[in-house]
């Protein structure tokens, strides 16, 4: 199985919360999101908390089913069929761990909701399914051999993040760097994110021995959600009340 936000790219930049205009607006969908992902988890065998998928190697057994079910095997995934071709939709529902579930979400909630706000909720619902399919869908197609699962809403998640920087570049962000002692420093979104697109660049181009972490389905759902915003909304929005943030690191 892969998990979209794993590995040394993620060991840097965490965002725990998010203050200000956004958190004062209605956001459905966000949470929406945010709740679907979550009650999906805790029903599934990746939560290991039901007793009917079983303990040891037969929940290990229940987990790899669900995952090939509901996920994206690349190798499967243009064989023509309905099912298949559903993947990179269903994928985006489904999570491998806890930590995997947290870190996706914790993301989801500070930046969803001033994206949501910008869009408008129709729009954004489709924005982040339509992206997140075509993240996954690319990289499965760069990696059309592989026979490993991929899940999870990172792709979607990547678009929300290159959205955002293309509409908020000038929202604060304070972040805490684990490489200078979780030191708080306060830096615009345009410093935040590409700083992180760096780091998933330099990680994918590092993953030559085939597929881990998806980091090529982050840079395309940023991309994908960066000139997305660039196409349908032109000049950036300016930011009255930056929004600002206190990042970490996780590990999932």
């Amino acid at each position: 199985m892969l998990g979209n936000w794993g590995g040394p790219g993620n060991r840097t930049v965490r965002t725990f919360r998010a203050i200000g205009a956004a958190r004062s607006q209605s956001a459905p969908v966000t949470y929406g999101l945010i709740a679907l992902c979550c009650a999906i988890f805790l029903i599934s065998p990746a939560s290991g908390l039901s007793p009917s998928y079983g303990t040891g190697d037969e929940l290990l057994s229940a987990q790899r089913a669900y995952f090939e079910r509901w996920g994206v095997v690349p190798v499967e995934l243009f064989d023509g069929t309905l099912r298949a071709l559903g993947t990179p939709a269903t994928a985006l529902f489904v999570h491998g761990s806890w930590l995997h579930l947290l870190g996706n979400m914790l993301f989801l909630y500070v930046f969803g909701a001033m994206a949501e706000e910008r869009m408008g909720h129709v729009e954004f619902a489709l924005f982040y399914v339509g992206c997140g399919y075509l993240a996954l869908l690319g990289y499965a197609g760069v990696h059309a051999d592989s026979a490993q699962t991929l899940v999870g809403a990172s792709g979607a998640i990547s678009a929300v993040l290159g959205a955002f920087l293309y509409l908020f570049p000038k929202a604060r962000v304070t972040s805490l760097f684990p490489f200078l002692f979780f030191l708080p420093l306060r830096f615009p979104a345009w410093v935040v994110l590409p700083f992180w697109v760096s780091l998933q660049w330099l990680a994918a181009g590092r993953a030559s021995q085939g597929p881990g972490v998806a980091y090529l389905a982050h840079l395309l759902g940023f991309s994908a959600g960066f000139l997305y915003a660039w196409v349908r909304y032109g000049r950036p929005a300016r930011v009255k009340s930056p929004a600002t943030a206190t990042e970490g690191e996780n590990q999932p």
